[in-house]
């Protein structure tokens, strides 16, 4: 059952769930949208109070999230600065030949780009290297995954999302990862391949799920501070 409220001024949105036995609160990046997860005959009035308990911590979230999203209107141009594997490096456009190349060293990546170039077509060539990028890393950390939980998906699909990191599709066992992954940690990229894979065992959020992320990713606190969840 999912509705929608506003709650100390901030849109929310409400999902109730079978088997869930604890209140969760989201702050989904880019834009810093706010979902929360309740039992799904936990009072409304309750779920109200417990939002505003928490609404300076929302706040302080949702803003830099959002400061994050301005921050990042890129236009592939020398000089701006772009992560890698949670690596700043700074931009350096050459615009000669007729074909997109990204070379990356030290603390520079070199972006060639043909004479005609826009902004939209540089962004599809710079997120079809991030693509290429994390497929790289993703097929190692599949296998690692897979061997420390004994479990496996039919499919890992990679997507340029808005709000999720993850997503797992149950039914049909598929995986999907964020593109923007390739940006953060590679302990970020492990902690959601667990996060889903730990679905495949336990659909939703309960103590059981967390209590398995925990013993198949004991270090998982180190990954979250990257994704500003709130519980």
């Amino acid at each position: 059952m999912i509705s929608h409220e506003v709650i100390g001024g901030i849109p929310i949105e409400i999902i109730k769930k079978k088997n869930l036995k604890n209140l969760y609160i989201r702050v989904n990046p880019p834009e810093g949208e706010v979902t929360v997860s309740s039992p799904i005959d936990y009072p409304d009035e309750e779920i109200k109070l417990f939002v505003l308990k928490k609404i300076p911590e929302i706040t302080k979230v949702k803003d830099r999230m959002q400061s994050q999203v301005r921050q990042s209107k890129r236009e592939f141009v020398s000089g701006e600065s772009h992560y890698l594997w949670g690596k700043l490096y700074r931009l350096q456009v050459i615009s000669e030949g007729n074909k997109y190349e990204v070379v990356k060293n030290y603390n520079k990546i070199i972006f060639y780009v043909p004479n005609t170039s826009t902004v939209e077509s540089r962004e599809r060539a710079f997120n079809e290297w991030y693509r290429k990028e994390l497929n790289r890393v993703l097929n190692g950390l599949i296998i690692k995954c897979e061997q420390k939980t004994n479990l496996s998906a039919n499919e890992y699909k990679i997507k340029n999302m808005r709000t999720k990191w993850g997503t797992c599709n149950i039914d049909s066992r598929r995986i999907w990862i964020n593109l923007q992954l390739a940006k953060k940690p590679v302990e970020c990229l492990e902690y959601v391949l667990i996060h889903e894979m730990v679905h495949l065992l336990e659909k939703n959020h309960t103590n059981r799920f967390h209590a398995l992320v925990e013993q198949f990713y004991p270090t998982w606190r180190v990954a979250k501070k990257y994704y500003q969840i709130c519980h």
